[in-house]
């Protein structure tokens, strides 16, 4: 599919996966900036002593971003093709519902919070997960049913 200039067109889902990554570049960039992460100075590489909050909510660390920035990374990348960027969207989705139960079962003060997460992250990475899956399926299957 191309466009009238010859260029060609994103599908849906590839569109998807280019603006989920391209959301992810930004927090990932965000979460290393102060004022947008408050407690910046309590920033730490991956241990749930990092007080510092992207937006003052969602609890970040170092590492916590740089997954961020690979998730954006990633997206980007994958958007180049329709069965990649399915892949991305279900895959990281998937991924992101195994971090939210994994946030339910670890003591947040315990060392097993490497990441960290705390309850508001553990919401969001809920509807990460759900919505990433939701989109790969339900716009990778348009695609699927018009060929």
């Amino acid at each position: 599919m191309t466009t009238r200039t010859g260029a060609p067109s994103r599908t849906p889902v590839q569109l998807a996966a280019l603006v989920v990554g391209a959301v992810f570049l930004l927090v990932g960039v965000l979460g290393f900036i102060p004022g947008i992460t408050t407690d910046y100075d309590t920033l730490t590489f991956a241990e749930h002593h990092s007080e510092a909050k992207l937006l003052g909510v969602f609890q970040v660390s170092v590492l916590h971003n740089i997954v961020h920035l690979l998730f954006g990374f990633a997206g980007i990348a994958m958007s180049r093709a329709a069965a990649s960027a399915r892949a991305y969207l279900i895959g990281g989705g998937v991924i992101y519902l195994v971090l939210w139960i994994y946030g339910l079962l670890i003591d947040h003060d315990s060392p097993a919070n490497f990441v960290p997460v705390n309850t508001a992250d553990n919401w969001l990475h809920f509807v990460l997960g759900v919505g990433m899956v939701a989109l790969g399926v339900l716009l990778g299957r348009r695609r699927a049913l018009r060929t």
